[in-house]
């Protein structure tokens, strides 16, 4: 194993990349009474559109699939994934984004027999047509709920003003509709194409011993019987600069109306990663500077009667599709809305920023950071993030450190234009 050493953070990661193509990452954290393993798919729901693995052709499967193919990786023919988990002392979880499906426990026994069963169950499907038909109707509930969600429905509805065609406009669960048009040779088709180890990556922290879990893993691997694979061939949409809508209302069953401003990002996929990185953190902290619980602004909306504690703001960051939103609940949505959008673009082309304050916001993202690494969830959650993004996790401590306030006055210029914002209010009926 290779061992990579993080002097700052005084932390340790021992990697390998096995003969079939997963990554393995081991990080110990001598004294942590918690294990947390990760076993993470770079296939989340914009991967819709791609060549099957041993295929030449491309294909569009329905929406919703990754997100249906996580459901149905813990139903077997013969026994139950939680239970087995339990027995050994383990709690079990997995959630779908944009562009991950993980899969993941957390323990203070028994990690080697655990680990084995995270291996085990993602890597040995089982899909009928009569299980897949079973499950349809539990995700067109679950669909159903989220649709009756104010907050949960201000998200999409942000997200579908700003693309015009690019699938992170779709909520990750698909639609009632994507979900019936899903059969079990779909499943079979991106489970062959995104569940091959070499689009994965494995993940333990906690205080364990790397070499004897290496030598579990490897076991569990090599007796599997997987060769490496060519590199997965994903298709996504032309997608303009501009937002697709500038305002939409919306009205549903609310007490208080929600409004957000979206913030549709810029396409960095011809970047390297720590560039993407470091235009990220220096929106990260010029989005605090603007609008965070210490700010003249916030304090001066709460004061005016615009918004309430929920107002807030947060930021996504993917290589080929990005944004920001800022917004609440607010009794005044069309002057809040109008703040916000006053306040981004006011800043768009100025010259200078505050200083002293960007650097106090930078150094307590830095803290926040390093605080957070006490945390195995943490860790274990957004290393994987930052690895598939050709990135380490303990990066960040290191371009937050070289950011200047220049970094966010480029980022503003760049991100912060008419044609880039849009609206989104929920109003009650």
């Amino acid at each position: 194993m290779e061992i990579k050493t993080y002097e700052q953070m005084d932390e340790k990661v021992y990697y390998e990349r096995l003969n079939n193509g997963l990554q393995v990452y081991l990080m110990p954290k001598a004294g942590f009474n918690k294990t947390y393993a990760t076993f993470t798919t770079k296939y989340g729901s914009i991967d819709n559109h791609f060549v099957p693995l041993g295929k030449e052709e491309p294909v569009r499967v329905p929406d919703g699939i990754a997100h249906f193919l996580e459901h149905k990786l813990f139903e077997k023919e013969d026994y139950d994934v939680f239970q087995k988990f339990s027995a050994a002392g383990a709690s079990s979880n997995a959630f779908t984004s944009f562009t991950r499906t993980c899969y993941l426990f957390q323990t203070t026994s028994e990690v080697e027999a655990n680990l084995e069963t995270l291996l085990d169950f993602v890597q040995m499907p089982y899909f009928t047509e009569e299980t897949v038909e079973k499950e349809k109707g539990i995700i067109e509930e679950e669909i159903k709920m989220y649709d009756d969600n104010a907050d949960f429905k201000a998200y999409f509805g942000v997200l579908n003003n700003m693309y015009v065609n690019h699938p992170i406009k779709i909520d990750i669960a698909g639609t009632v509709e994507s979900i019936y048009q899903i059969t079990a040779d779909d499943l079979h088709v991106c489970y062959d194409t995104f569940y091959h180890p070499s689009n994965m990556i494995l993940f333990v922290t906690g205080d364990i011993n790397p070499e004897s879990l290496i030598n579990v893993i490897r076991a569990n691997q090599d007796a599997k019987g997987y060769d490496d694979a060519p590199q997965i061939k994903r298709f996504f949409p032309d997608e303009p600069d501009h937002v697709a809508l500038s305002v939409r209302e919306v009205k549903m069953q609310v007490s208080t109306p929600k409004v957000f401003v979206g913030v549709k990002g810029v396409i960095c996929d011809k970047m390297s990663p720590k560039e993407m990185l470091k235009i990220d953190l220096a929106l990260d902290v010029l989005l605090e500077m603007l609008f965070g619980s210490s700010s003249d602004y916030y304090e001066h909306i709460l004061t005016e009667g615009l918004a309430n504690d929920s107002f807030g703001f947060e930021a996504s960051h993917e290589p080929d599709a990005s944004f920001c939103l800022i917004g609440g609940d607010s009794n005044k949505p069309d002057e809040l809305s109008e703040s916000i959008r006053e306040r981004l673009l006011s800043v768009a082309g100025v010259k200078k920023l505050n200083e002293d304050e960007f650097m106090r916001i930078k150094r307590k993202k830095i803290g926040q950071f390093l605080s957070a690494l006490n945390s195995v969830e943490f860790i274990a959650n957004r290393f994987t993030e930052y690895a598939f993004n050709g990135l380490s996790l303990f990066d960040v401590v290191e371009i937050l450190e070289e950011l200047q306030v220049v970094n966010a006055i480029e980022v503003a210029k760049n991100y912060f234009k008419c044609d880039k914002l849009t609206t989104f209010k929920i109003a009650p009926e």
